[in-house]
């Protein structure tokens, strides 16, 4: 007879929300073994008892037939004394203690199995907006403590009724354990407003006819404000112009690209041009908004409205049931495949609206009409935003909704470290272990309301994972409000606390993701940066060694003036005026357009220049970008963070940055920093303005040209530092056409250039950068 023993094993990782248990319940079942599993605050528990091959077998299994959505860190076993008589597996009440080391799920986007749940007139989940299952659904938004249980989330007002108490209790069911699970008789209830009944707060017992309403609705050109699953989102009907129109006007939003939904990739084949890569990202169970490139105009109806300024849209699937059943009921009344703006549901510069009273209230003057429902956000979370990079990789833009909060790794172990985060595009990170939470996108921090909600986010997430920072990292700018929080809250626990150079910050970020201990460069380029020469930097050539949290800066842009200060970054014309000075050319203007600024208004800018009036220095790349979008007349003022540099690169003659002959810019040695010559680059588009040069061939040429510039200068660094990798970060690296040069000309050089793969390489993946800075001060 075979020998019975009887093991424990304890899974860590991201184990709970993602159907484990259930999962080993099968398993041990199957195996033919006894014994259970539990949810802890270290992960999953399992005790199985049964024959030594079948127990090994178990073990085996458990490591690589996972659930899609589950991963496990570690995996500890030991053995234990036999139970006599034991007969069943079974699955036990969780144990919560302090301490834990689960990983919270982020939320999932629908499953295909659930889809066709709603799609089914026959079942009983037809057209519900709430269907879940293992597989997918609310998890980070609507959880508030750890072992992931219904009670510890927003669904515990939500009593279970008896046919879905049998699927949760059912071992062969998807739904098995499934703690959001819900159905039109028991679970969450939606119910449509519009602007004539805004106040009763009634729910409709026909949840189908609210859905049916808000179609009804978008067809008529109203604007929606829709509960999703991080917060609310607006709505209108894509292909009208005026309903387009009405929702810039009321979000004052004139020009920054709008997303859109539709209703699945086929329908998405109308508007974009589709590679695997695109499709990959847009079916993947995060549900991002991907940016794709539209198709030609003739080839579909897309208002230019929805992007003015770039070839690329950013589209999404739909993330939850209620948009499923939606799109549903707006494919009855539409000839052709529906696709809906869908863009984040906030008054300017403030945060995501959460609750029903709270949109209502908030967003009287934007929306004609609110979807709502009754099952409770704690957590805000914006879409997550990506593209593809040439190679085919993912470049993040946001990283929010349905990969938040999943951890990174790092290079070491540390006490619990706080990563206060940048002023714009700003996320806080907390370490645990040998992880590191980076938050969900809170904002940019000078709205009062943004600031209260990035104390909240940061105090449910460190609830969540049971820490408390033994240290705080934030920016150097001393009136920074992230700055601010971190250094009083540092002050009322007698922790301590590090400033950390913006840029410096960027390169411990980019090289930690690729886990580059060594010594090694980074190029950070965005559009400003606190320097600690009291200018502002924003292309930076700095030499890191990560392990010993150690850095100074090797090289930059060679400044420039910036007349009127903040005033230049919304007038990239004024950046303009001052490269023309430097290139020696003052009397040089702008092409004709309505739109170019006055003769007054250059006067007076070129006077403040002449006897440097309010212009400080800055090496900003963002700044440069601007300055050469004024010039070549694309955009003289921005309504938008980074509009001038996306115009450049919209611009960009592809055929000319593939077959381009570089024209070498100089890099001279001053004050002891390498310097690219950032006159000697806009010469050039003053020459080859005088030339009657297209603009398109131009800013081929201004990309081709600076990223050649910037890999010289690079090597030359690299050689006296005595390495060979260089770590690529800033908002200028979600320029696609720069950053596929860049690596270029690095590699040409023999370097290797190091990207972010799973952070923005703007201002987001600030926070990650400072706390490896700050754990690696600890260990050091």
């Amino acid at each position: 007879m075979p020998q019975t023993v009887r093991r424990a094993f304890i899974a860590s990782g991201r184990v709970q929300g993602v159907g484990f248990r259930p999962f080993v319940y099968r398993l041990a079942r199957d195996s033919g073994l006894t014994g259970s599993v539990r949810n802890t605050s270290d992960g999953v528990r399992m005790e199985v008892q049964g024959a030594v091959r079948s127990v090994e077998c178990f073990a085996r299994r458990l490591q690589w037939d996972l659930p899609p959505l589950a991963r496990l860190t570690a995996l500890t076993e030991h053995s234990l004394d036999t139970v006599p008589h034991e007969s069943d597996f079974v699955i036990l009440t969780s144990l919560a203690r302090a301490g834990h080391t689960v990983l919270v799920s982020p939320d999932i986007g629908l499953c295909e199995n659930c889809l066709a749940d709603v799609r089914d007139p026959a079942n009983r989940r037809f057209a519900y907006p709430f269907t879940n299952c293992t597989n997918c659904g609310p998890r980070f938004t609507i959880t508030r403590a750890i072992p992931y249980d219904r009670a510890n989330t927003t669904m515990e007002c939500f009593p279970l009724c008896p046919d879905c108490a049998a699927e949760y209790n059912n071992p062969d069911d998807r739904r098995f354990h499934a703690q959001p699970i819900a159905c039109p008789v028991c679970g969450p209830r939606v119910w449509f407003v519009d602007t004539c009944a805004k106040t009763p707060l009634s729910v409709e017992d026909n949840q189908s006819d609210a859905l049916a309403r808000a179609a009804t609705a978008l067809c008529s050109g109203h604007i929606l404000a829709v509960r999703g699953l991080g917060g609310f989102q607006l709505a209108c009907d894509a292909y009208d112009t005026a309903a387009i129109g009405r929702l810039r006007q009321r979000k004052d939003r004139p020009h920054k690209p709008l997303a859109l939904m539709t209703r699945d990739v086929a329908a998405a084949r109308t508007i974009c041009t589709l590679t695997p890569e695109h499709e990959a990202l847009l079916q993947c169970a995060e549900k991002p908004i991907v940016l794709c490139p539209r198709l030609p105009h003739e080839a579909q109806a897309i208002p230019r409205e929805i992007a003015p300024d770039t070839g690329r849209i950013g589209l999404m699937l739909p993330t939850t049931p209620l948009h499923a059943a939606l799109f549903d009921h707006l494919a009855r009344l539409t000839e052709t495949p529906p696709a809906l703006v869908m863009t984040s549901a906030n008054a300017k510069g403030e945060p995501l609206c959460l609750s029903n009273r709270e949109a209502l209230a908030r967003l009287e003057n934007i929306a004609d009409g609110w979807l709502l429902h009754d099952r409770d956000i704690l957590a805000r979370a914006d879409d997550s935003v990506l593209a593809v990079r040439p190679s085919g990789a993912p470049l993040f833009f946001r990283r929010a909704r349905g990969y938040v909060p999943r951890p990174l790794p790092l290079p070491h172990t540390a006490p619990c470290v706080f990563g206060a985060g940048a002023e714009f595009k700003n996320t806080f990170c907390l370490t645990r272990g040998r992880d590191a939470f980076v938050s969900q996108h809170i904002g940019d921090m000078e709205n009062p309301a943004t600031l209260a909600w990035y104390e909240q986010a940061a105090l449910h997430l460190e609830n969540l994972l049971e820490v408390c920072p033994q240290a705080f990292v934030c920016d150097a700018h001393p009136n920074f409000s992230a700055g601010l929080y971190a250094r009083e809250r540092a002050a009322r626990a007698g922790a301590p606390v590090w400033n950390l150079q913006h840029h410096a910050a960027h390169a411990a970020s980019v090289l930690a993701e690729n886990a580059c201990l060594m010594p090694a460069l980074a190029l950070c380029l965005d559009g400003t940066g606190f320097g600690l020469d009291s200018t502002v930097w924003g292309g930076e050539l700095l030499f890191m060694d990560l392990n010993a949290a150690r850095w100074h800066r090797m090289g930059r842009l060679a400044p420039f003036a910036l007349p009127g200060g903040d005033s230049a970054a919304h007038e990239p014309w004024r950046c303009a005026l001052a490269l023309q000075k430097r290139a020696g050319a003052a009397n040089d203007g702008f092409p004709p357009s309505p739109d170019a600024p006055s003769l007054e208004a250059i006067r007076i800018v070129r006077e403040m220049l002449k006897k440097n009036l309010h212009s400080p220095q800055t090496s900003s790349c963002g700044r440069l970008f601007d300055a050469v979008s004024a010039q070549l007349g694309l955009c003289f003022a921005t309504t938008y963070e980074g509009q001038a540099a996306v115009c450049l690169e919209e611009a960009a003659d592809a055929s000319v940055v593939r077959h381009a002959v570089v024209q070498p810019v100089a890099v001279a040695e001053r004050e002891g920093l390498l310097e690219l010559d950032s006159a000697d680059l806009f010469a050039h588009v003053l020459e080859a303005q005088k030339r009657g040069t297209p603009p398109a061939v131009t800013a081929a040429r201004f990309h081709v040209n600076l990223a050649h510039g910037l890999a010289a200068l690079t090597a030359q660094a690299a050689s006296t530092a005595g390495t060979r990798l260089v770590g690529l970060s800033g908002g200028v690296m979600h320029n696609a056409v720069l950053g596929a040069l860049l690596s270029k000309f690095l590699t040409k050089q023999g370097l290797t250039p190091l990207f972010h793969h799973k952070l923005p390489p703007g201002d987001g993946g600030i926070s990650f950068g400072q706390a490896v800075w700050g754990g690696r001060l600890l260990s050091t």
